[in-house]
C-alpha cells in the first residue's frame, strides 16, 4: 500500500501528461515558456483573484511574499510552532525573527486568540499555515491584522483547493502562497510553487523577485533570486488541473468516510476536527492516539504506512535553538502535545475502499487488544 500514490494518476492521464511534455520539447522554451503564462491564468481563476506568480517551489513563493512586502533584518513575523520548518525557515533566512504562537487544538492550525499579544512594533507580517488541508481562522485573522495594518501571508502549501466560508486557499489574505510538491494535493513532477495576490503592485513585484530583480533584461530595479517555475512543470500541471475538482472531492469523501468509520470502531483515536463552513483537502489524513508508537509499529507489519507530521516543533529544532530570541519561545502545550500524539495515515484520491477498510480494521484490532 502507497503512503500517497503518484503512479496511478500518472497511468490514468498518461496520455494528456505526455503529450503536454512533448509540446514544451517541440518548442524548446524550458524557462518561462507560454505553458508559464497559461498556467498563471488557469490558477488565479481557480483561486478566484487577479495575480497569481508562479515559483521554482512553495519555499520560494514563501521567499517571494516576503520580500515583496519588504521584510529583512530586525522585523518579526508571526507564525505557528507546528509545521514543517519552512515558514520559520525563510523567515529567519530574510533576517527576520519568527515568533510562533500555539495552536488551536482541534484544528491545528494558529489561535487567532493568541495572536494579538505577540504583536510588537516589529511585527511585519502575519503567516498561518493552513495545515493538513484545512484552511486557517482567516475572517478572525485578517481583522487582528487589519487593525494594526499588517500584512497576511497564507502558507497554503497543503490546502490548495480547500475552501474557507467558499472561498478557496491563496485568495484569502494579502499573499496566499501554495506549493506543487509531488505528494501535494495538486502536484508536479518535481518542485514548483505559487503566490497569489489582488494586489497589482505586489504582483509585479514578485514576478521580478523571482527573475533576479528584472523588470527588463539586465535592468534589476530589486533584489531577487531565481524562483521560476520551469515550463515542464507548468506544463504537467495543466494538464493535471483538468481531472483536479475530481480529485478533490475524492479527497472530501474519503475524508469524510475515514472520520465516520474511526468514530465507530476506534473512537479512542481523534480524527481530524473540520470546521462545518471548511472544506478540507486532506493533504494528510492525521489523526491522535496515545497509542501511537504501537499503531504506527504493527501498521507496519502488515504493509501499512504512516508517517508523522510533525514530531519535533519549530521552537525546539536544533537550528532555532541557536538563533537568539527563536529558540528560547514557549512553551507551547499545545502544538508538544499534537507532536507527542499525532501521525497520518495513508490519504490520496486513489486510495481504494478496500484499502481504507484494511487501515481502519487495522487501527481497531490494535486499541482493541489494548484494552
Amino acid at each position: 500500500m502507497d503512503f500517497i500514490d503518484l503512479k496511478t494518476p500518472y497511468a490514468r492521464h498518461k496520455q494528456e501528461i505526455d503529450n503536454s511534455i512533448q509540446r514544451v520539447l517541440d518548442h524548446g522554451r524550458y524557462i518561462m515558456g507560454p505553458e508559464i503564462e497559461e498556467l498563471e491564468g488557469r490558477l488565479a481563476a481557480y483561486v478566484g483573484v487577479e495575480h497569481c506568480i508562479s515559483a521554482g517551489s512553495g519555499t520560494d513563493a514563501l521567499l517571494m511574499a516576503m520580500m515583496a512586502l519588504g521584510i529583512g533584518i530586525g522585523d518579526e513575523v508571526i507564525t505557528t510552532p507546528f509545521t514543517f520548518i519552512a515558514p520559520a525557515e525563510t523567515i529567519a533566512f530574510l533576517g527576520a525573527k519568527p515568533v510562533f504562537v500555539d495552536i488551536d487544538p482541534a484544528t491545528y492550525n494558529i489561535d487567532p486568540a493568541l495572536i494579538e499579544k505577540a504583536i510588537t512594533t516589529k511585527t511585519k507580517a502575519i503567516m498561518p499555515v493552513s495545515l493538513y488541508g484545512q484552511c486557517a481562522e482567516f475572517d478572525e485573522i485578517n481583522a487582528i491584522a487589519g487593525a494594526h495594518k499588517i500584512p497576511v501571508i497564507e502558507d497554503g502549501a497543503q490546502s490548495f483547493g480547500a475552501t474557507y466560508k467558499g472561498r478557496r486557499s491563496g485568495g484569502l489574505t494579502t499573499i496566499g502562497c501554495t506549493s506543487f510538491f509531488p505528494s501535494k494535493p495538486l502536484g508536479c513532477y518535481g518542485d514548483g510553487g505559487a503566490c497569489f495576490t489582488n494586489d497589482g503592485n505586489l504582483a509585479t513585484r514578485m514576478s521580478q523577485i523571482r527573475v533576479h530583480g528584472q523588470d527588463r533584461r539586465y535592468h534589476h530595479p530589486v533584489l531577487g533570486f531565481n524562483g521560476r517555475m520551469d515550463t515542464l512543470q507548468a506544463a504537467i500541471l495543466l494538464a493535471k488541473l483538468e481531472t483536479y475538482d475530481d480529485e478533490v472531492d475524492t479527497r472530501y469523501r474519503l475524508g469524510g468516510r475515514f472520520t465516520d468509520q474511526l468514530a465507530r470502531v476506534a473512537p479512542a483515536v481523534t480524527a481530524p476536527y473540520v470546521e462545518s463552513y471548511n472544506a478540507s483537502v486532506y493533504a494528510q489524513y492525521t489523526v491522535q492516539s496515545e497509542n501511537r508508537d504501537l499503531i504506527i509499529k504493527e501498521l507496519a507489519l502488515i504493509g501499512i504506512p504512516t508517517a508523522v507530521h510533525y514530531p519535533v516543533p519549530l521552537h525546539r529544532q536544533p537550528v532555532f535553538q541557536a538563533i537568539e530570541g527563536v529558540g528560547n519561545q514557549g512553551p507551547f502545550p499545545t502544538s508538544e502535545n499534537a507532536a507527542s500524539r499525532v501521525f497520518s495515515l495513508p490519504m490520496h484520491p486513489y486510495l481504494s475502499t478496500d484499502d481504507q477498510d484494511k487501515i481502519i480494521d487495522a487501527i481497531a484490532s490494535v486499541l482493541g487488544s489494548t484494552s
